[in-house]
């Protein structure tokens, strides 16, 4: 996959400083890149480190004095990171597999496979399945009577997509991902002790309920994925109950990420790991979830909110708001109390050295 600087360039939308000839086979980071490494030197403090590898070329920020690095060509764009995507997306290898159906592939002969899909060893695809063009299955993935993927996507080793899952074109699923799983949803004869515990939060004090068995409440839903969606390693969606789980066009959700039945998640939604989305909760679009976050059942997150790592969302989240801690509050508002809380063992302390001070025989005169 050797490119020229020169053709990196323009698949950035960019012109390469210096030779715009120089080969290039991969990236590396400055100090470990070889000359014909393409070295990630995205601020002056990275470039501090091409010395010491044997990188010709880098990639830079805007204005870098790339001659004065010792380089030989550059590529200098206004927003590096952003530039990442696309030459990520130009030097990637992907995951090998070898185009066309292997022989141990188990395909009913009622599913429908488009122009140039890829089966990988030892996947099933069910009856009634329709798997676009171009799509890769990769190994040991599985796909579902019923289940609909869209063109130009990509199964990783392992992916489990249920029954009459509805996915679109483009679609990203890492090792082990799981798409349509039944719902987490159970119930019991009578009144049990967690919905009382919920109805009165804790207060009643009568007697707790007969245990009693829990019965299953079946997933009669499915899940509908928009366009564009890449979801991570072990991730889970959940089918809804009566109707489907949404994952709006363009979501981005990390490994080991709980999307849960019934949930609504917006567009172009980034949840990173560990993070999860009860039951029935509803997430607008551009929701931005750090890494153990989550939103209980019920809940509406609004749009452009921002849910900062570890923070639990317990009730509604206006539109446009950053959100901390747990139970979740507005980020200065947490920051502000998690400041005062700090402060407390010091008050603590003054407080007892003036009741000391006043208990004194005399401290009154």
């Amino acid at each position: 996959m050797a490119h020229t600087l020169g053709e990196l360039a323009q698949a950035l939308g960019l012109v390469a400083e210096g030779d715009a000839t120089l080969p290039i086979v991969g990236a590396a980071e400055p100090a470990e890149a070889g000359p014909e490494e393409l070295a990630i030197a995205s601020t002056p403090a990275y470039a501090e480190r091409l010395s010491e590898g044997r990188a010709r070329a880098a990639l830079l920020w805007d204005g870098a004095d790339w001659q004065a690095l010792g380089l030989s060509g550059a590529i200098c764009p206004p927003r590096p990171r952003f530039a990442m995507s696309g030459l990520t997306a130009a030097l990637d290898r992907g995951p090998g597999f070898p185009p066309g159906r292997h022989p141990s592939a188990v395909i009913d002969p009622r599913a429908e496979l488009g122009p140039e899909v890829t089966v990988g060893a030892l996947a099933v695809i069910e009856a009634g399945a329709r798997i676009g063009a171009r799509t890769v299955i990769g190994p040991q993935a599985y796909v579902g009577a019923g289940a609909e993927i869209g063109p130009d996507g990509l199964l990783r080793e392992g992916v489990r997509i249920g029954a009459r899952v509805r996915i679109g074109a483009r679609f990203v699923a890492q090792p082990g991902a799981v798409v349509g799983s039944d719902g987490f949803s159970f119930v019991t004869p009578e009144e049990s002790g967690a919905e009382r515990a919920r109805a009165t939060l804790g207060a009643e004090d009568a007697p707790a309920p007969a245990a009693q068995s829990w019965a299953r409440i079946h997933s009669l839903g499915a899940v509908s994925i928009g366009d564009d969606v890449e979801i991570g390693a072990a991730t889970c969606i959940d089918r809804g109950t009566i109707r489907d789980t949404v994952v709006g066009d363009g979501t981005k959700l990390d490994n080991l990420v709980q999307i849960a039945h019934n949930a609504v998640i917006g567009r172009d939604c980034v949840f990173a790991g560990h993070s999860g989305v009860a039951g029935s909760a509803r997430v607008g679009d551009h929701v931005v979830m750090g890494g153990q976050a989550g939103v209980a059942d019920n809940v509406t997150v609004g749009a452009n909110v921002v849910i900062a790592a570890g923070t639990k969302v317990l009730s509604n989240v206006p539109a446009g708001r950053v959100m901390m801690g747990y139970p979740a509050t507005r980020m200065d508002t947490h920051v502000e109390s998690y400041k005062a809380l700090r402060r407390l063992p010091r008050l603590a302390r003054e407080i007892a050295a003036l009741k000391k001070a006043v208990s004194k025989p005399g401290a009154s005169d």
